[in-house]
């Protein structure tokens, strides 16, 4: 989706042209070797936020990338990814065909594009199988590493932001991403996908899960990793302590407080 509201008086259509456009790329192009069946296709949602044009084909705009996944034996959907992109400038003419070669890029909003895709699917698969995301996360640093090269594209460069593009792919891919990865593979699969059988199991093991997030702000404080569990899960997670005795309310209350305090009117619910 693209809302352009905030542009006045201009010719509306090239933001109908390039939403339809992006959406064809997404949901044509074959992403993986894997084999999907339509119904296990990754639910997800791109919303760019048009906040200039500069002119008549340069765009200033900030992207909410989201996606989400079937929880086993359920009707209930996890989010997986919840993420604002608040850097992304490009050009685009009208009808200009979007393409993405591997190991080429023509431009920043398609590198941004293919880079989401490829961190969607890496977060999906290592929440099905351990680590089965790896080539996926290997694919979107590479995306971040040829963009670089490109001094006028933003998003891309080292110690810019905590949370650029840059930072995710290498939080994802880096040390410390060992305690993050098995950690999200367990709290899907072992978790969330058991609860439908053994509700007190599939919580039981997310709780016990939650200090990995603790481990991982004592090796890195700034890590986005923290906020992209917060962004997707803080909610969810708050949920599935309701069902907890009051004992482990209170120290979830205490871990999830010193891991986000700017966060705590989330958790109000665990202090009752």
């Amino acid at each position: 989706t693209i809302n352009s509201d905030k542009i006045q008086g201009t010719n509306k259509s090239v933001f109908t042209t390039l939403q339809s456009a992006l959406t064809t790329f997404i949901n044509t192009r074959k992403w993986t070797d894997a084999t999907f069946a339509m119904n296990e296709k990754i639910e997800c949602t791109f919303t760019m936020i048009v906040n200039e044009m500069p002119s008549d084909n340069t765009f200033k705009a900030e992207l909410q990338i989201q996606a989400r996944r079937p929880v086993f034996n359920s009707s209930y959907t996890t989010t997986l990814f919840n993420f604002r992109d608040t850097q992304l400038d490009f050009t685009y003419t009208e009808y200009e065909p979007l393409e993405y070669t591997e190991n080429t890029l023509q431009s920043n909003l398609i590198a941004t594009v293919v880079y989401y895709v490829y961190t969607i699917l890496g977060l999906d698969f290592d929440s099905f199988s351990l680590k089965g995301g790896t080539t996926f996360y290997e694919t979107a640093m590479q995306i971040v590493s040829l963009a670089q090269a490109q001094s006028s594209w933003n998003g891309w460069k080292a110690f810019d932001s905590d949370r650029n593009r840059h930072a995710l792919a290498t939080a994802l891919t880096d040390n410390t991403s060992e305690i993050f990865r098995e950690m999200w593979y367990n709290y899907h699969l072992k978790g969330l996908d058991e609860m439908a059988a053994n509700p007190d199991r599939g919580r039981a093991t997310i709780i016990s899960l939650l200090p990995s997030l603790q481990k991982i702000k004592d090796l890195r404080p700034t890590s986005v990793l923290l906020s992209v569990f917060s962004d997707a899960k803080l909610d969810e997670v708050v949920s599935i302590y309701s069902k907890a005795s009051t004992q482990e309310k209170e120290e979830g209350y205490k871990m999830l407080s010193n891991l986000y305090p700017a966060l705590t009117t989330r958790m109000e619910s665990l202090k009752k």
